[in-house]
Order: structure tokens, then sequence, then C-alpha cells
């Protein structure tokens, strides 16, 4: 029933236009419901800071529970992002296979086993990254620069403007937890995300533009 729906002379409006317009579709939804939680983080974040600089006495634990509220968007938007990457691969394989050897034939097809694979991936949909790939997606994008900001604030809190007569490490002190063992909490936290962010991988996420490559088109720009 389907054989000829994908073949070289299928016009514009053929089902490959209406599947490619499709994946655009979905792609797009979730790409914007990875948008709207990285607002929201933002939007918590600069509502924590306020709040926690208002007056001399805010505690400093503040922050801290800001980091983590963000830790918990983190995990809801590395969800997401697996869910995008679904639908974003799909369309680079259309992309890569259909338009681009449309355009210039003289390339060849880039990968000539494209169309089982897409059809097994019909058949049964996976995520095709793991979550702590995601995870580290979202954290080079996003988020590890709004941890920065609030280790930065939460530093600064503790060290320069304690809102104890103390001096460090009692400033830091939660409740019943000591100053130390709370820096050491927030600071085996921190080595964590770096780790994830930068720990030596092979992508599996292929055809997604990274920073490294902007960058590069910016020099040669």
């Amino acid at each position: 029933m389907g054989r000829g729906f994908f073949e070289e002379s299928s016009a514009p409006g053929s089902a490959m236009a209406h599947l490619y317009r499709g994946e655009i579709h979905r792609m797009k939804l979730w790409r914007e419901r990875l948008d709207r939680t990285s607002n929201w983080a933002v939007t918590l974040i600069a509502a924590i800071l306020t709040y926690a600089f208002s007056s001399a006495t805010r505690p400093h634990y503040v922050i801290l529970v800001g980091v983590v509220m963000v830790t918990i968007f983190l995990v809801i938007e590395a969800r997401r992002y697996r869910g995008y990457d679904m639908w974003r691969s799909r369309v680079r394989m259309l992309q890569r296979n259909v338009f681009a050897y449309s355009l210039d034939p003289s390339q060849g097809i880039e990968d000539p086993d494209w169309r089982p694979r897409l059809s097994r991936d019909y058949r049964e949909p996976r995520a095709k990254i793991s979550y702590e790939e995601a995870t580290a997606h979202r954290l080079r994008r996003v988020y590890l620069p709004l941890f920065t900001v609030l280790l930065a604030a939460w530093l600064f809190r503790v060290l320069v403007t304690p809102t104890t007569g103390s001096g460090w490490p009692a400033s830091a002190a939660v409740g019943s937890v000591s100053g130390l063992a709370t820096a050491g909490l927030v600071g085996a936290f921190y080595a964590v995300l770096v780790a994830i962010t930068f720990r030596p991988r092979v992508w599996q996420a292929t055809g997604e533009l990274r920073r490294s490559d902007v960058g590069a088109w910016n020099d040669i720009e």
C-alpha cells in the first residue's frame, strides 16, 4: 500500500511532505516545553535571590532551597529533552537523507539504511539518548550557569554578609547541620554537576548543534 509513498518522483505534496510537517510540529511543541521549564527556573531564581537579599535577616538556606527547586526543574527538563530528541532525530534523518539528497544528488545518501531505521522507530518508538546525556545537554545549554549564579549568591551570603554574628564556617550552618557539613554537601552536589556536564562521552544525539560548533562558526565569520 505504501510502496510508492517515498519514491524520488513523489511530488512535494506527497505523504513524505505531510510526514515531515508532522514531525516538525511535534519537535516544535517539545522545544517549547523545554523553553517553558527554563523560563520557570529563571523566574524562580530571580524571586529567591530578591527575597534572600531584601533583608540582612533572611536566612542563607533560602538560596539552597532554590538550588533544590532548580534541580527539580532540571530533572523535568532532562526527561522532556529525551522526548524532544526523539522527534528531532527523525526530522534530522529526513533532512539528511531526503531533502539534502534532493538538493544535491551528487553527494549521495548519507545513511543507506535510513528507511529501515525510520520504519523500526515508527513501529517501536524509543528514546535515543540516556537520561544522563539529556541532563548533560541541559546543564551545558542552560542550567550550569543558573546553578553557578545560585552558588555565587550563597557564598556571598555566608562569607560576606552572614546573617549571624559567627564567622565562617558557622555562618553556613543549617539548623543542627554544621557549617562544614553543609558546605561539604553543597560542594559534593556541584562536583556531581560538573562531572555530568564535562565527562568525556560519545554523544548519541547526532546532528545536534553544540556550543563548540556555534563558536567555530563565529570564528569563521
